[in-house]
This record gives structure tokens, sequence and C-alpha cells, in this order.
């Protein structure tokens, strides 16, 4: 049975009617009978209803709860007046004030309570509210999956806009702590009178009007908005209102456009009435709109029911004639309306615009219609589990077992199984359906009508990391955005090469831009978002001109066709060569008397160690490797180590030998080649000693240099243990220094062959070089070092070459009259 209970004339002051709720009713129908024909559920058993209309209001509500329970309009509580059959479940209401208000009535008869449209927070208490249920997952959920699209889209300044009840707190409380975490900024918040819907006259429409500076001039262009379908119904009008906008308030001389991107909540059905058709008003200021909705889907044979739908299609439908009439701006011939057009009943539902009537199975008509599938599942588990009992004989004539509804919660709490669209239902342990949202888009069309495409959706049961999913390209945004997807931020975002720097006393959203720091970079991460910070590039890459984008660093090393490699190893060559003609020299003159005057056997040792000294160099040259790494210090440090042993064992031979000439001198015995020999081992055995530990310890090893130098990358021999280097550096110090010491007391000596006068100059050049040589050194980076190093070797080594054997050279080759003894000794004379 339908029927409808008639307000009482003061709740009946506003007779529009939203026309597209009329599809709430005819789900219900539609349920009710799928099931009575249904044999394999509740086959012994007629499904029937009732339907009352609260009029959103909650006096009303708490009447008809009551007539329902009791049928009495006396209201005597646990008394039933007349005849009535058992009341299994009740399905409401649609908003929260409503449910709230039955289920305060109801709970207390342990009655199940199924609401499809309430998403209230404090109903989730299965210890205050065990008989309420509702065909909405958890709304922690539907939060969860804003946040994702706005991190989606990069959406960083948003506007927030909820009714003014305890839904609406809760929604902002939050929502906004979400928000700061994930580093967006609410652009404004906005709380709306809770009946601003019923301020719905043409007098009264200039109301809306103060509620327009909130999203049709603030820069924000996504806008969320939170609220149930009723409280929000003004939308529409608001958002048509702002083409007057800029004559009722001159203040704002510059109106930003109002097309935004709305973001509306599962609660929220977008509907219309007969005054948008007074008013000439359309949905499409609300195009591009994503709303969340809880998963529906379209049962089989519901667009043919509809179809079969007309003025006199049930007697007992006590809404059908008010809807008809509301939603073809039509009259009855006996109604006493000022209205030109008569109903014929002929007129097709599917001619109505999407806002006033829709054909396809609506979000919250799904709902209804899983409401009364779970309670027919149920009793039919109930029926099940007792069908031993179901049957009493009473004087020979059987009888139905009666269901205590009380018993219905255990069934409810444990039913799962699949309605007639394929979909599972199942309730969590607070009484929510488990399941998730669908993310729509609101298309609209000059006609009037729209439709809502599905573009996403948030699944809990989904693997994690795939909970949330979106198709971008279905998305049709609003006409007039300048840009798709739009910005929403607080500023333009900052061109590549720039960072943002916060604006005091303005949310961390509002900044200036500032070019990057150096050696950093910010460009272009997508379409078109852009990094907000500068940031370092890769340890290869280096920042370009413009700092907005990386690029490779070229790799820094002294190679051997670089102009400073060709020049070094040219020099290398030439002294290398210049050696090998002094040794030859020496070697082809070795019985002469300037050869034979100052140890043979060291001047071959000084100058074989000068030739490796000077090859060594080349080791420095091109891309290092470990062998070269290994072989570079400690291969010149050795050789080094022996040429400055052969000087120090050759001036300490002079000193010995002038020692030796005086009268009765014990120096004598120590004249010799042996002392000599010894100095030269001694001496290089303990750098050898130095390298050997070197290597057991912190070999050297190719790397490279990253930080040094900003465009190049400098490919280098690390050495390993700095302490060590210096150590092969610091005992050929101590080498050379000890040398030229000797040399320099020696100097002045009074002999014919006494060469430490050479030794000390070419010490002293040796020194200078190598003292300079530290600073330059740790001053310079990259291949310019490592040629810093070779010129060392290279100057030092020719130093102690020219020095020493230049003089002795000139007298073989063009003063050979002068190389004997006799004429040594005259000129000593």
């Amino acid at each position: 049975m339908v029927c409808k209970e008639q307000p009482s004339p003061e709740l009946n002051e506003f007779p529009l009617v939203v026309t597209k709720f009329y599809q709430h009713i005819l789900a219900l129908v539609f349920a009710v009978e799928e099931i009575n024909k249904n044999p394999n559920i509740l086959s012994n058993v007629t499904l029937g209803f009732h339907i009352y209309d609260s009029y959103d209001d909650p006096k009303m509500t708490y009447h008809n709860t009551q007539d329902l329970l009791f049928n009495s309009h006396n209201f005597v509580p646990n008394y039933k007046c007349g005849i009535q059959e058992n009341v299994i479940g009740v399905i409401g209401g649609l908003t929260a004030e409503t449910s709230s208000t039955m289920a305060d009535i109801l709970g207390l008869y342990k009655i199940p309570q199924i609401s499809y449209g309430s998403f209230q927070p404090e109903l989730n208490d299965q210890l205050e509210f065990p008989s309420f249920y509702r065909m909405a997952p958890n709304e922690a959920l539907q939060y969860q999956g804003i946040l994702e699209l706005l991190v989606y889209f990069r959406w960083k300044w948003v506007g927030l806009m909820a009714i003014d009840d305890e839904g609406g707190d809760h929604f902002l409380q939050t929502i906004e702590p979400m928000l700061l975490r994930n580093k967006i900024c609410s652009a404004f918040i906005r709380q709306i009178r809770k009946d601003l819907h019923k301020v719905l006259d043409l007098q009264k429409v200039a109301e809306t009007q103060k509620y327009l500076p909130a999203f049709a001039v603030s820069k924000a262009d996504v806008i969320i908005i939170y609220g149930e379908t009723s409280s929000i119904s003004w939308l529409p009008y608001a958002i048509a209102g702002t083409r007057f906008f800029q004559e009722l308030h001159p203040e704002y001389p510059e109106m930003v456009s109002a097309a935004k991107v709305w973001i509306t909540t599962a609660q929220i059905e977008f509907t219309s009435c007969t005054l948008l058709k007074i008013l000439d008003m359309d949905m499409e200021g609300l195009h591009g709109a994503l709303s969340f909705a809880i998963h529906s889907s379209q049962p089989g044979g519901f667009k043919e029911f509809l179809q079969n739908v007309h003025p006199s299609w049930k007697k007992k439908d006590g809404f059908i004639k008010e809807f008809w009439k509301q939603a073809f701006s039509c009259k009855f011939p006996n109604d006493m309306e000022p209205i030109d057009t008569i109903c014929t009943g002929e007129e097709m539902l599917e001619s109505l615009p999407a806002p006033y009537f829709a054909m396809s199975m609506t979000g919250q008509s799904y709902a209804i219609y899983n409401a009364v599938r779970s309670l027919a599942h149920a009793l039919h588990i109930t029926y099940s589990s007792r069908a031993s009992y179901r049957i009493i004989e009473t004087g020979g004539r059987p009888y139905p077992w009666n269901v205590e509804t009380w018993k219905l919660h255990s069934s409810l709490q444990m039913m799962s199984f699949n309605n007639s669209a394929g979909d599972e239902i199942s309730f969590n342990k607070h009484g929510e359906l488990v399941g998730g949202f669908d993310i729509r888009n609101l298309v609209t069309f000059p006609n009037g009508s729209y439709i809502r495409v599905k573009v996403g959706k948030l699944d809990p049961q989904a693997p994690p990391g795939k909970e949330f999913s979106i198709n971008e390209d279905r998305i049709k945004w609003h006409w007039n955005l300048t840009q798709v997807p739009p910005l929403s931020v607080c500023n333009d975002n900052c061109h590549p090469g720039y960072r943002k720097l916060k604006k005091e006393g303005e949310k961390f959203c509002c900044y200036d831009c500032a070019p990057c720091q150096d050696g950093m970079f910010s460009n272009e991460i997508g379409r078109i978002y852009y990094m907000e910070t500068c940031v370092t590039c890769p340890n290869d890459q280096y920042p370009n001109k413009d700092q907005d984008r990386c690029i490779p660093k070229i790799p820094n090393v002294l190679a051997f066709d670089d102009t400073l490699g060709i020049v070094l190893i040219s020099f290398a060559v030439l002294l290398s060569l210049t050696t090998v003609l002094v040794l030859v020299i020496f070697i082809k003159c070795r019985n002469t008397a300037i050869v034979k005057a100052n140890n043979r056997s060291l001047t071959y040792i000084l100058l074989i160690s000068l030739l490796l000294c000077f090859l060594c160099s080349l080791l420095f040259l091109g891309r290092p490797n470990e062998v070269t790494c290994l072989l570079r210090q400690t291969a010149f440090g050795i050789v080094f180590s022996v040429a400055l042993s052969s000087i120090l064992a050759k001036t300490i031979s002079v000193v010995l030998a002038f020692m030796a000439t005086k009268p009765g001198s014990r120096m004598r015995k120590w004249i010799g080649k042996r002392l000599a020999y010894s100095i030269v081992i001694s001496s290089s055995s303990t750098q050898v000693g130095i390298c050997i530990l070197w290597l057991g310890t912190f070999p050297p090893f190719p790397d490279v240099d990253t930080d040094s130098m900003t465009e190049e990358i400098v490919l280098l021999c690390n050495e390993g243990s700095s302490i060590m280097f210096y150590c092969v550096l610091g005992y050929m110090g101590f080498l050379a220094i000890l040398s030229f010491t000797v040399a320099f007391l020696a100097r002045k000596l009074p002999d014919s062959f006494n060469e430490a006068k050479f030794i000390t100059f070419s010490l002293l050049v040796f020194c200078s070089v190598w003292l300079s040589f530290v600073p330059t050194y740790l001053s310079t980076r990259g291949k310019y070092m490592v040629a810093v190093e070779i010129f060392s070797i290279l100057a030092s080594s020719a130093g102690l070459l020219g020095c020493i054997f230049s003089p002795k050279c000139y007298i073989i080759v063009m003063r050979p009259e002068l190389n004997n003894k006799e004429q040594l000794m005259q000129r000593n004379k």
C-alpha cells in the first residue's frame, strides 16, 4: 500500500516540490515489486510499505514515526489502534536531522532503520544507536578522497563552504587539518544558513548575494561545498546571480568570473524545481563540477518501470499528482490554480531534464533500492533459520510465524549478498555500507539537462596505493576557465628559475617569487606545474644560465691531447732526452777527470733517477685508473728520494774527501763507494717503507670531484690518505734540506773537484719550486692542480739537472782541453 499523510497547514508553507526526489519513491516501489516477484526470496511473504513525508520538519518526523508504529492519532506509546501489520524496518531519512530524529524513537523498540542519505558521524555509535544502519560508506573515506583529488591536480588554494550545523562543523574541523598537513590552504571558509534554501522567491533571491563574495571574488578556482541536497539548492541561483553582483556591489570593480570547479560531497544530489523555470536559470553554472557519490549501478528493468509511470498508475499514490503538476508545469482539470496548461497524463518522464527527473537510477535511489533488498534478505535469513517453526498448528489452521524486529539485527550485521545489478551489499561493524565512492563529473547541455559521468573512484578494498584512481581525460571542465585543469593557487606559479618566498602575515600558500640561489634550479615538472622550491642538480650536472634545468658537467681531466697536456709532454720528453744525452756523454767520457772526480756511480744513479723523474710525470696525464693512481705519487716519491739521496751522498763524499786530506785524519777509512751506496740505499729505503705502508693501508684510487667546480666534474686520483701523501712530500723535503745544508757548508772548501757549490744552487732551486708548490697546489682545482704538480716535478728535476751537470757538460763538450787533472789543479792554484 502506498499512502501519503498530509501535513498540518502551518507546515505546508512552501508548495514547491523537488521533483527529482520522486524517483526515491519509485525506487522503493520497484524494489518491493522485484522482491515479491522473486520466488527465491520470501516466497510465502508479500512485502508492503507505508511512505511518510516529513516535510523537512522535526515535529512532522516525530509525528509520522509514532503514527507508523502505533497507528494512532493520539500517540499512546506501546498501544496500537486498529489492525496493522507489524513494522519490520524503516528506510529513511534523506537528511541527517531526519535520520537522527527517527533513530531516537526507533532505537527504543529495536526496529532496524536504514538511512539512505545520512553521513552524520554521531550515529556511528552502535552502543547508543544499535538499530541504525546506513547505505553509505564511512564519511572519513570521503574526506580522504577529497584530499586525494586536490593533491592529484596540485590545487593549493581552495574555498570551503559548509552548512552551519553539527555536520558542517565536523566537516571543517576534520578537513582543515588534513589540508594543512598536505600544504593546502583555505582561501575562505563560509558556513551557510541551513534554511537558506527556503529563501527561494523572486523578492528574496538577493538574500543569496551576500554569499557571493566568498566564491565570486576569491581567486580560488576550486570550491569544496559540504551540505545536503535541500540546504544547497540555492547554489544555482547564487551562481546565476553573479551577473548582477557587480551592480549590487560597486566596491568590487573587477569581479572575478564565477567559473569554478565545484567539489561536492555524496550527500548532495543536483536538483532543481519550478523556480528555476520562473527565473530562467539552469545548471550550466555547475558545469564541470566534480562530485563524490556512493557507488551505484543500474538494476535491470528500472528504466522500463519508469516508462509505465503516469498519473493514474497507482490509486494509492498520494505524491504522483503533485509531482506531475510541478514537473510538467500543468494542472489537472479540477484544480484551482492560475496555470493555463492542462495535464493530459500522456506526458513522458523521459522528456524532463535531469535536474527535474532522471531516468537512470540516482545514487540515493540506488541506496533505497539496496536498503529494501537488505531488509528483505535479513527477513529471509531469519525465516530460513526458523524453518521448522514457521507454522504453528492452532485449531488445525496454519499461520505464518511473526518475526520480532530485534532478531533482524544479527542477520543484517552478518548479511552479504549480491543485488540484481551484481554489486555486493554488506555492513561493517558500525552499520555502514562496505564499499567506496564514485567520482562523477557534471556535464550540462544547452537544453537544461545534464549527465554525471564517472571519471574516477575511491575503493578502500583496492590494493595499497591504488585506492584512488581518476581518468583526467574524461573530465569536462567549465567553458569559461582560462586554463584547464585550473591552477587554483594564491599566486601564479613562479617561472622556472625562481623560488617561492613567504609573504609576512599571509598564509603559506601566498608567496613572492625570487631567483634561485647559485647552484640551484627550478623548472617545469608537468604540463602546468612547477617546483615550489629551488633544488640542487645531481652531482654530475649543474644549472644552466637561466637556472631552469640541469645540464651535464664536462669531464675535467688533463688529457694527452689537451693543449696544456701537449706542452707538458713536450717538456717532459725534451728533458728526458737531455738527461739521456748527458748520461751518454758521461758514460762516453767516464775516464775523464771531471767524470771521475765525484764518484761516477753516484752520477749515473742521479742521472737515471732524474730521467725517471721526467718520465713519471707522464703518469699524471690522462683519465685516472687504478694502476696510474697507485703509481703516480709512490713512483714520484721513490724516484725523487733516490735522486736526493744520491745528491746527499755526493755532498757528504766531498766533505769527507776534504777532511781526509788533513795530516793524521781518521776520515780516510770512510772514503769510498761503500759509504755512498749506504747513504743512497738507507735514505731511499725509508721512502720505500712509507710508500709500502701507504699502499697497504689507504691506497690511492680513481675518484670524481663534483663539488669543486660548478660546470665541470673533476676526474682525479683520490690520495686515500692525505697524511701519507704529505709524509712522502715531507720526507723528500727533509732529504732536500739536509742535502742543501751540507752542500752550503761545503761550498767554499778548497778542492778542485768540489761540486758542492753547484749542488747548493740546484737544491736552492729545488726547494724554491716545492715550497711554492704547496700553496699553489692547494689553491687550484681540476686539471690545473695536476698541471701544477707535473710542472713542479719537471722544474725541480730540470733545476737539479741543469745546475749540477751543465757546467761539467760545458767543459767536457766545449772545453775538452780543461778536462784533465793538471788543468784542474792549475786552475785551482
